[in-house]
This record gives C-alpha cells, sequence and structure tokens, in this order.
C-alpha cells in the first residue's frame, strides 16, 4: 500500500511538471515565482565559478538581463532565480525535463542540437585560428608556408589544417601533439612556429601564460564560424521572443560591447588574466544584425 502511495505521488508530480513543461516556460516560471539558471562551473570565460564559489561569466551577465526582461513581462519584480549546474553530458536533458530554464555556457549552436532544443541569438562566434609569437609577425595562413606548426591530435583543427596545406600547397611541416598543453609548450620553445586550434581556447593558453604579452592570435580565421548560443525549451515561442527581445536589445543598445570588454579585453577574476581578445568583424556584424542560425555560413 506504501509503495502504491509513493507511485502515485511520483506520477501526480510527473504529471504536473510535464503540464507545467506544455504551457509554457512563462507559465512554469510565474507559478513556481521563480526562474533556474543552468551554469557550467569551468567555462572561463563565459560561465564558471569565481574564488566565492558564484558563478559569473561573459553568459552570465547575458542572461541576467534576459531575467530582468523576464520579470518585466510576468510583472514580478521580484522573481526569485536559482542556479543549478550543468556538464555538456547534463545540460539538454536538464533543460528537457524542466530542472533548468536557460542554459547559460559555451554552448554550440548547431543543426542536431536544434532537434531537441531552441537558442536565442548567438552570443559569441568562435574559429580554427592560430597563436604565434607577436616578435614573428604571422598574421595569416600564407605567412605559415614552410614552417612547422602544431595542433592537437584527433582534433577537427588538425584535420583542416591539413587539408588547408593539401589545397593551397603550402608546405607547412605539421605536427600532432597529444594535447592542448603540449603543443602550446612545442610553440613556446621553439620547435613549432604556430599552434592551430578554436580561438577562444588560444586566448587562454596565451592569458594564462608567464609572458601573455608575447603571444598573438591571428587575425585570419582558417573555419567559418561557429555559433555559441543560450539554449531555451524548443517549441515555447512566447518564452523565445521575451529572450530575444532582450538579447536584441542588449545588442542594439550597445550594451554588448560593455559586457563583451568587461569578459574579453579586461582583467577577469579569480587569476586576474586578460584574454586580450577584441571583437572580431565577423561578430560586430553579427551585433549589427542579430541571428539565431545554427549554420556556420550565415556568419561570414
Amino acid at each position: 500500500m506504501k509503495l502504491a502511495r509513493k507511485l502515485v505521488g511520483t506520477l501526480m508530480l510527473a504529471s504536473l511538471a510535464t503540464g507545467a513543461l506544455a504551457a509554457g516556460t512563462l507559465d512554469k516560471v510565474s507559478a513556481a515565482g521563480s526562474i533556474t539558471i543552468g551554469y557550467r562551473d569551468s567555462s572561463i570565460p563565459f560561465s564558471y565559478l569565481n574564488d566565492q564559489q558564484q558563478p559569473i561569466g561573459y553568459a552570465m551577465d547575458l542572461c541576467a538581463r534576459i531575467v530582468d526582461a523576464v520579470k518585466i513581462e510576468l510583472k514580478q519584480p521580484n522573481l526569485k532565480v536559482a542556479y543549478q549546474p550543468v556538464t555538456s553530458a547534463t545540460r539538454i536533458p536538464l533543460l528537457a525535463n524542466g530542472t533548468i530554464d536557460l542554459e547559460c555556457g559555451s554552448t554550440t549552436n548547431n543543426v542536431e542540437r536544434q532537434k531537441q532544443v531552441s537558442y536565442t541569438i548567438t552570443h559569441f562566434l568562435t574559429a580554427n585560428r592560430f597563436l604565434a609569437k607577436k616578435a614573428d609577425k604571422l598574421n595569416t595562413l600564407a605567412d605559415l608556408k614552410g614552417k612547422t606548426v602544431v595542433s592537437t591530435s584527433g582534433t577537427t583543427n588538425i584535420k583542416q589544417l591539413t587539408e588547408l596545406n593539401a589545397s593551397r600547397n603550402l608546405s607547412i611541416n605539421i605536427l600532432a601533439a597529444k594535447d592542448h598543453a603540449e603543443a602550446f609548450l612545442m610553440v613556446e620553445t621553439g620547435r613549432a612556429a604556430a599552434f592551430v586550434m578554436d580561438d577562444i581556447l588560444l586566448a587562454g593558453l596565451a592569458a594564462g601564460s608567464s609572458n601573455p604579452t608575447q603571444w598573438q592570435v591571428s587575425p585570419e580565421a582558417l573555419s567559418l564560424p561557429e555559433p555559441y548560443g543560450i539554449m531555451l525549451r524548443k517549441d515555447d515561442p512566447a518564452f523565445k521572443s521575451v529572450v530575444d527581445s532582450a538579447m536584441v536589445n542588449t545588442y542594439k543598445s550597445g550594451a554588448i560591447k560593455q559586457i563583451y570588454a568587461k569578459w574579453f579585453t579586461s582583467v577577469i577574476p579569480p587569476k586576474g588574466i586578460n584574454l586580450n581578445m577584441p571583437m572580431t568583424a565577423t561578430f560586430s556584424n553579427l551585433v549589427a544584425s542579430p541571428i539565431d542560425s545554427p549554420d556556420p555560413v550565415a556568419y561570414k
């Protein structure tokens, strides 16, 4: 009998959760009096924990503006904000089952994920670039002709580099490192002229090095942009409209410039590093004409 009662209770809770989600996120949040933000604990500078174990970051600042828009939409200025840690494995399931209402991190918006979730306006564009010493004045792929270049084994970056090397007849000597740290060390010690990888990862490695000012991430991208977006539940047009409007207003008002500078060209906690990664022309174009497309070609 006790087991039966527990089962009935569980089914009732599941039914209530399903009903709340079916009604939409705005109704769910309004009824609960709170909105739950999913965050990453170490996705610097997008979403991570500071030395007080509080979630901070670029994506978290953008989500704070979205929450403010939700408060206005629901006429609930005292709406509570709860925080839930997520991982790459749990972020989509926890969003789908209603545990979180927004996922604020560094999640790529692609066609495959769009089958399960929705995204708001793209908030960052990463691409395949290379890191080199400023003194070497290597700015473009053509500057690497005939040089020794390293990338990390098993990545799409090294595959891309290999294809470009062949198609453009650059005679680059490509080395495969076991991990990012080894690849960076090879450039640092002169065994390679450049390290090819995602630009945001390169910026982080340079910022955390013993001499950050000696490094430069290439102005030229070696790939199409990869869009990052804040996730929300699929098929919820009312909530997406509020979220998208908040993002567009952030861009059109110019507030995005201050938020971006705070996290990408200024000293950030807790270690006081500066990624020294100014806004690219491609991202500036996105700010001028905001979109949420998962297609890299849309950002060319």
